[in-house]
């Protein structure tokens, strides 16, 4: 029966309607897969959620080109049961066949509850266990534990050991897998039941991977204890700890294969932390070593030869999902700060080798984007994908609770890699700060106008054609959006311009009474991005330095002082470049960018392109269609041949895939 994908896709075939209404309570024809099979058969989509913006772009787009008598494919979704496309204006009722999908067709015989919960990229795995293993009629705790067993490859009640359950975690957290709440709590409640992890705080390191992980974190000191003892032959002594997970056994088995061959990337990417230890000239001999602190020089040699070789081997290929990129540009962006602390001496060899890593991640990128970026922009926005879904994600974390509040802090420029520092900083700073870590994607071209905006208004730029060469509208889209949410305006506030000595003025705005939601416009690293001279070097230098004068752990404080949950991105990020030369088109660029130029006429762009040939001409995906990008080759920049600059605008890691992080603080 091939995959679920091709019971929903043999229904688009080209030229049948030029309309076709489909009614999708469960999403799926926004699952990356679906969205892209639908493109390539030459369909656009177009989601019914916002009426006004919907109007806009089926009129401009679409019924425009129907009037002129051009044919195309337009498929309108409706997140609704199929008896709501009734509801649909009258105009599309009496051009567009109707169609309907749902979950409850695809899985008849187990609970639509409990698979509605999985994430869409979940359902391959589900499908195929059905076909293999025709289960008849599941309740919902059969369910649960079908796709436990068969999606998840977790069998609760063969865990019985505790390498067993560390397995389970490790492979889990590590990856970042997202299972839903309702299975954790199947999965707590029977290893609960065997009695075999009574004492572990299973509904703490299940769902939460930060929590794993600082268990991991308290327990290595004690294994280490044992370990050393071991090798001197002395009786076990364990030292104390303050332990903020209480286990009545001090040991943990990371020396078990199961564990153990995670835990050499899990120090090299910084999800645990090498520790003291007063044998460490004997321990750094054996297995052990990634995680004992020698020097600040050989930690940071070992962590740099670790991530070359696991980058090295991991480049994700055009066919994976969004995910893999945004895993992966974390481990990237470990490295590439490694690489640009002040006092790394690099080797030759590993000059060498980063340059070509970094020519084969530049390349592969460009080749994944150019076939799957497209598909991206519809998604769910939980989680985000894309910068334009975080409002709403933020609508949901807001839910219905009125005391509930949020800010939304965006650090303009910021990449991924200076988050690290960033971070680094942060943490000395203030050790109460928690950071709970993702990753999304930036708007193509990755500019502030294009993708900063519509981090504010939260849907694509094609719905604010009028403004995307400045932002002088953010605060206006901003409070709309949130208005459409059924916010009232005076509940929604706005910033910008932030960074240095503004704490005043933003304790002012979040002192309003009636306030439920700021945005803050954090612009200090796009001021130091435009002024660098010394390469992605300085501007890591910048970043630090700016860091530790305390303004971002200040505003952080004001701001859980006043109840807000804080949430930090960046709209795009930043890469070294070298000049080719710049475009001889005097004024006629809408955008002279040093990474990208705009244009609004397509032979202009041409004539551009002939003198680059290696320029990518980006076609206006989400973008106005007047709105041309003519983007620079790999890390190269339209500027004086030779010339180094750091700049925004391309396709790279480093500018494309930007950090998306929840700031808490922890309780002491």
């Amino acid at each position: 029966m091939g995959s679920w994908r091709d019971q929903i896709l043999r229904e688009f075939t080209p030229q049948v309607a030029r309309l076709t209404l489909v009614a999708d309570p469960d999403g799926l024809l926004l699952e990356e897969g679906v969205l892209e099979g639908i493109r390539e058969r030459g369909f656009e989509l177009i989601p019914f959620e916002d009426h006004v913006a919907f109007r806009y772009a089926y009129e401009s787009k679409f019924r425009s080109r129907w009037d002129r008598g051009e044919e195309t494919d337009l498929v309108v979704v409706l997140r609704s049961p199929s008896s709501d496309l009734d509801a649909l204006p009258y105009d599309l009722l009496q051009a567009g066949r109707k169609l309907s999908f749902s979950l409850s067709d695809l899985f008849p015989n187990l609970s639509y509850p409990v698979v509605a919960a999985l994430d869409r990229a979940d359902l391959d795995a589900l499908f195929d266990a059905q076909l293999r293993h025709a289960p008849g009629q599941l309740g919902d705790n059969a369910t649960k534990d079908f796709i436990l067993r068969h999606v998840f490859d977790i069998a609760p009640e063969l865990i019985k050991e505790p390498q067993g359950l560390l397995r389970v975690l490790l492979r889990r957290h590590y990856r970042g897998q997202r299972i839903p709440a309702i299975l954790d709590e199947r999965l707590i409640q029977m290893l609960r039941q065997n009695g075999r992890f009574e004492d572990w705080p299973l509904e703490a390191i299940i769902p939460d991977g930060q929590a794993f992980f600082a268990f991991l974190q308290e327990r290595w000191p004690v294994f280490l204890d044992q370990f050393a003892a071991q090798m001197l032959g002395e009786k076990c002594k364990v030292r104390e700890v303050e332990a903020h997970y209480a286990l009545s056994t001090p040991h943990l088995p990371f020396d078990h294969p199961d564990v153990r061959i995670y835990l050499d990337n899990l120090f090299f990417e910084g999800l645990l932390q090498p520790v003291p230890h007063k044998q460490s000239q004997m321990l750094a001999k054996t297995w052990v070593a990634y995680g004992i602190e020698v020097s600040s020089e050989e930690n940071r040699r070992r962590r740099m030869e670790g991530l070359l070789d696991a980058l090295e081997k991991t480049i994700p290929t055009v066919e994976v999902r969004h995910g893999e990129w945004l895993q992966f540009a974390y481990r990237w962006a470990e490295l590439v700060a490694l690489e640009l602390e002040p006092d790394t001496i690099l080797p030759e060899g590993y000059r060498a080798r980063l340059q070509a890593l970094r020519s084969r991640i530049d390349s592969a990128l460009t080749d994944w984007v150019m076939k799957r970026y497209g598909s991206l922009i519809n998604l769910p926005p939980t989680p985000p994908v894309m910068l334009h879904h975080i409002p709403r994600f933020l609508a949901r974390s807001l839910g219905d609770d009125r005391r509930s509040k949020i800010a939304f802090l965006l650090v303009d420029g910021l990449a991924l890699d200076q988050w690290i520092v960033l971070r680094e900083v942060l943490s000395e700073q203030d050790s109460s700060l928690r950071f709970r870590e993702n990753a999304v994607f930036a708007w193509i071209p990755t500019i502030t106008s294009v993708s900063r905006q519509a981090a504010f208004a939260g849907k694509p730029p094609i719905f604010f054609p009028a403004s995307i060469h400045t932002t002088d509208k953010e605060p206006a889209l901003w409070t709309q959006f949130w208005v459409d949410q059924g916010l009232n305006a005076n509940e929604v506030a706005y910033a910008k311009g932030l960074g240095e000595g503004d704490l005043d003025k933003v304790s002012e705005l979040i002192s309003r009474p009636k306030l439920r939601v700021v945005g803050l416009v954090i612009d200090k690293v796009d001021q130091i991005l435009h002024g660098m001279a010394l390469g992605a070097a300085g501007m890591h230098n910048q970043v630090r330095l700016w860091t530790k004068q305390g303004f971002l752990r200040d505003l952080l404080g004001i701001l859980h002082t006043k109840g807000f949950q804080a949430y930090l991105a960046s709209d795009h990020g930043n890469v070294e470049a070298q000049g080719v030369g710049r475009p001889a088109e005097g004024a006629v660029a809408d955008v002279r960018g040093e990474r990208v130029r705009v244009y609004s006429d397509y032979r202009l762009r041409a004539q551009i392109k002939e003198r680059f040939p290696q320029s990518l001409e980006w076609p206006p995906i989400g973008l106005p269609e007047d709105y041309l990008a003519l983007i620079a080759p790999y890390r190269t920049a339209f500027v004086r041949e030779g010339e180094t600059i750091v700049g925004h605008g391309g396709i790279s890691v480093e500018e494309l895939i930007v950090p998306f992080v929840q700031i808490e603080r922890q309780n002491r």
